[in-house]
């Protein structure tokens, strides 16, 4: 069984190529569980896991307490989490901060001082790390990063990573008082609502994301690529094993994301497409 927060994000589509491909291969159902996110998410996931809705769990960017991580052990049940890492469960999982760093990293190496981000909601984990990054980045090349360029839009739907989101972040940079140089958005579909703003109010300058969903590539978007399918792929591979064996040996899987150069970083100038950095 998958356990998800929102059936419709787009990460999780991609991913869900993967997970389905793999699991072909093996003689199992997948069922989906969406988990609604204005009720207690630890008593859904425990509500599940007593019932035994499934052989096994792959919980996806459910991101909880190390307390409550700790205490499903208790059920003695296989489980992977993706999005996520709890050392006492198999995982697959990116390496946000250092993601968000490279991005930063790009703009301070290519001469730009004024770069804002575009976060989501500050309770959201993937914002708290992209932010450390994004931060750290500045911080060892020896600069103060400006918090009143790090935004978010009004619209905290789905915790802000939406195109309505990054559209209203968009246009707060734009009518600041210090207009950015560089921008790094934590997620590509926030991207695609800062690149509207920008078109709609003749602005341009050069812009990261974050996920290299399908739509990126058609955009133009340079974004900081994490592999979705396979991490499904992955991510089944380990919860099939589990299963079979329970007292296989732990094991973790971290991606580190790579800078995918596209047309955004240099806006009105066409560059070659899929630079890997």
């Amino acid at each position: 069984m998958a356990i998800v927060p929102i059936i419709s994000n787009y990460f999780f589509m991609e991913v869900l190529a993967g997970i389905q491909d793999k699991l072909a291969e093996f003689d199992y159902d997948l069922n989906i569980y969406n988990i609604k996110s204005n009720i207690n998410l630890e008593r859904q996931i425990e509500h599940l896991i007593r019932k035994g809705m499934g052989d096994g769990y792959l919980l996806i960017s459910l991101h909880q307490t190390e307390t409550f991580w700790h205490s499903l052990k208790r059920y003695d049940v296989p489980i992977t989490l993706m999005d996520e890492y709890y050392k006492d469960f198999d995982s697959v999982s990116v390496d946000s901060v250092g993601g968000a760093y490279k991005a930063t990293q790009h703009f301070i190496d290519s001469g730009f001082k004024n770069i804002a981000m575009i976060s989501a909601h500050p309770d959201a984990k993937p914002s708290k790390d992209r932010v450390l990054g994004f931060k750290n980045a500045h911080k060892d090349a020896g600069l103060d990063s400006n918090d009143e360029l790090i935004v978010t839009g009004i619209d905290m739907e789905r915790d802000g990573f939406t195109v309505r989101a990054g559209y209203e972040a968009m246009i707060k940079l734009i009518n600041s008082s210090q207009k950015p140089d560089a921008c790094f958005c934590i997620s590509d579909i926030q991207a695609l609502g800062a690149l509207k703003a920008m078109k709609d109010s003749q602005f341009e300058i050069p812009i990261i994301g974050f996920d290299d969903l399908q739509f990126s590539e058609y955009l133009g978007l340079s974004t900081m690529h994490q592999p979705m399918y396979e991490m499904g792929v992955i991510a089944i591979e380990k919860l099939m094993k589990r299963i079979k064996n329970k007292k296989s040996s732990v094991s973790h899987t971290m991606f580190s994301p790579d800078l995918i150069k596209r047309e955004s970083l240099t806006p009105g100038i066409s560059v070659h497409s899929n630079t890997v950095e």
